[in-house]
């Protein structure tokens, strides 16, 4: 389980990398059920990614895959080609989503958009160390 105060330290050490490479950032946490437990946006973060992070988040739990991992799988050919499109559009298949896990079982997800996808995916997996 991810408790509130669990959350707030994830987006606060994400929130750190962010601000270290200099790039406001929209961050969420989903719980066990892919719920939405916190989000942030940061100052200057766009708000058309508000929606992306917690998609994101919820996507990252759903299928307990990154979604920089999932978006390779689900490109034309891919296995997973069409995925997107599931969901009634909750599944967002760029970086920047990644599962929380704890003693090995996946617990929850943050989602986080705002940048490229090589800054998203960096700035999640700050949070997922703080975790």
């Amino acid at each position: 389980m991810i408790t509130l105060n669990d959350a707030r330290k994830i987006i606060a050490a994400a929130e750190e990398k962010a601000t270290q490479i200099g790039q406001p950032m929209n961050i969420a946490v989903a719980d066990a059920g892919g719920n939405l437990i916190a989000h942030v946006r940061m100052d200057g973060a766009w708000i058309g990614s508000i929606d992306i992070s917690i998609k994101k988040a919820f996507t990252a739990r759903a299928f307990d895959i990154s979604t920089k991992d999932l978006a390779m799988h689900s490109q034309s050919g891919g296995q997973f080609f069409g995925i997107n499109a599931s969901n009634d559009g909750k599944i967002m298949i760029f970086a920047g989503g990644i599962p929380l896990k704890k003693d090995g079982k996946v617990v929850g997800a943050i989602g986080v958009s705002g940048g490229s996808g090589e800054q998203d995916h960096s700035v999640a997996e700050a949070g997922v160390t703080a975790f």
